[in-house]
């Protein structure tokens, strides 16, 4: 009964506002520490997925899509990506990596789904700043990633280690923009309603004054 749980570190939404979509090209983003427990290769391979059926026969149904990757390699992390596996996702051509970035919130804001197939995380922060730029997500379910959305309100979950999953629940929201532009909205409620920084720092003072 002495315990009190705070959903994540918080989000400065001065910084990462909601801007409506660009939907002249769907873009699909993944920001993170280039980690295999991340789920890159599955991202990788969900892209591949995607990539098979526009070229397949229903190339009609499917807009012209973008996917990204955004993150360095950590080399003294025995789960991290080595150069190797960066060219050669490079060379694939599936999905466009473009390194660290030091502005997110306009990667976020330039994109209109945001992914995670993370293995395990305790409170994404990516998945927080998604939402508060008003934008849908793919992440796994698994604790963590399912506990920084409202499935099927602010997000999809798919299978973990499942690139099929994630290649599935990925082509939802880039067919139907309701959903997607919908599903972006209720993240920001969400990310106005239960992480913003200012109540989070508030109710770290109301803990330590023994008002919470």
């Amino acid at each position: 009964n002495q315990i009190k749980i705070i959903r994540g570190a918080g989000v400065d939404l001065s910084k990462y506002s909601y801007k409506e979509e660009n939907n002249d090209k769907i873009k699909v983003s993944m920001a993170c520490r280039l980690l295999k427990d991340k789920g890159v290769f599955e991202y990788v391979e969900a892209a591949k997925i995607f990539s098979q059926r526009v070229h397949g026969t229903r190339k009609q149904k499917l807009p012209n899509v973008e996917f990204e990757l955004y993150g360095d390699i950590d080399a003294d992390n025995p789960a991290s990506l080595t150069i190797e596996d960066v060219e050669k996702i490079k060379k694939e051509s599936f999905v466009n990596v473009y390194g660290f970035s030091s502005d997110i919130a306009k990667v976020f804001s330039d994109s209109n789904i945001v992914v995670l197939p993370s293995y395990r995380e305790g409170l994404p922060k990516v998945l927080i700043e998604a939402a508060a730029c008003g934008r849908a997500v793919v992440t796994t379910d698994v604790p963590g990633c399912r506990d920084a959305i409202e499935p099927n309100i602010t997000g999809l979950l798919c299978k973990v280690k499942d690139s099929q999953s994630l290649a599935e629940q990925i082509e939802k929201l880039i067919i139907d923009k309701e959903l997607r532009i919908s599903m972006g909205k209720e993240g920001r409620k969400l990310a106005q309603k239960e992480f913003d920084i200012k109540q989070i720092v508030q109710k770290h003072f109301e803990i330590y004054e023994g008002k919470l």
